[in-house]
């Protein structure tokens, strides 16, 4: 991919939830070149739960100057997003969307991966919520 393009950060209690997230998403996006993902799951000794210097590291890593996508799984991964947001630690034009973990992610990243502005990365991510599975 050449010029600028949404990075994606997946923030999880836990790494390996949000690795292979991230695994997962990649590969359904393959097919052309996937845009940058990072994870940012568990805290700094392994554990569960959430880091904001992780958080704002795997944002800073991924943003490529069309804005940075977070999908947060639950509570404080939520939380610690956007007290970040609101204390301006994440690159310019981050944004935290509203969509479900999994499905959210893989509809960000193959929307971001086909070149979609961050608005549209966005609605691919929220739209996840009205997939139904019966």
């Amino acid at each position: 991919m050449s010029g600028p393009e949404v990075g994606i950060v997946l923030v999880s209690h836990s790494a390996a939830v949000a690795e292979s997230v991230a695994d997962l998403a990649r590969g359904l996006a393959a097919g052309g070149p996937v845009v940058p993902v990072a994870t940012a799951g568990g805290t700094a000794d392994g554990g569960l739960g959430t880091d904001a210097e992780r958080i704002a590291a795997a944002a800073h890593e991924v943003d490529r100057g069309a804005g940075v996508a977070l999908l947060a799984d639950l509570g404080s991964s939520v939380l610690t997003v956007k007290a970040l947001l609101v204390e301006d630690e994440l690159p310019s034009g981050s944004r935290l969307l509203d969509a479900p973990f999994l499905e959210g992610a893989v509809a960000a990243v193959v929307a971001a991966s086909a070149g979609a502005p961050l608005d549209a990365v966005a609605a691919a991510a929220e739209e996840a919520y009205t997939y139904r599975k019966v």
